[in-house]
């Protein structure tokens, strides 16, 4: 088995994801919902990836190095519109030796899971548009818990994290969507559709 290939292949597939992001930058339409583009993106980066894995198992790091192992991931984080492999990856990760990279993939996997699931994060790492116009952690549980997990992750406190996520969405361009109600309906519509939620 080649995983020298695999992995290229992997990086190929993150190239092409980031690549449609930087665009939708430069045409301002980042903010605009979950474009349709990038949606089938995500679901064929995730279909390819799933061979990968029934292949060869989980990407870690041993298999495939660091890059091709990251971009796994970044991959699996946007595989939004395929719960089911969103969760057997969590599986799949919660079963490899746990260094400081697994962990912290794994926690912002899990809190994108919660979120798509309508539950309490534990980690503060999913952000979205308050009704304020600002980009906020969704809902956790408690504020210092929440800050203790993310210490034990290296992670910075929370209240930093929502400062450095508006920095980078006002560098980006990113601007609060026009009707914010009709977006929360238009997402819930999406959750069911796809499978993360029921009703």
């Amino acid at each position: 088995m080649n995983y020298l290939e695999i992995a290229h292949k992997i990086i190929q597939l993150k190239n092409a994801d980031l690549a449609l992001r930087e665009e939708l930058i430069q045409k301002g339409q980042l903010s605009n919902g979950y474009d349709t583009d990038m949606e089938q993106l995500h679901i064929k980066n995730a279909e390819q990836l799933d061979e990968i894995i029934n292949l060869i198992g989980y990407p870690t790091i041993e298999k495939v190095g660091q890059e091709a192992s990251d971009a796994a991931w970044l991959i699996i984080q946007h595989a939004i519109s395929k719960p089911d492999f969103m969760k057997r990856c969590v599986l799949l990760l919660q079963h490899t030796d746990h260094n400081d990279t697994v962990k912290l993939n794994l926690a912002y996997l899990t809190d994108r899971i919660a979120v798509f699931e309508e539950r309490q994060q534990l980690y503060g790492t999913q952000f979205d548009w308050d009704e304020n116009g600002k980009l906020s952690p969704q809902a956790f549980d408690d504020l210092n818990k929440v800050n203790e997990r993310r210490k034990a992750l290296g992670l910075h406190t929370l209240e930093e994290q929502t400062q450095m996520i508006r920095q980078r969405a006002k560098d980006e361009n990113q601007s609060t969507p026009n009707d914010l109600e009709k977006r929360k309906e238009e997402i819930r519509a999406w959750k069911k559709k796809v499978g993360w939620i029921k009703n």
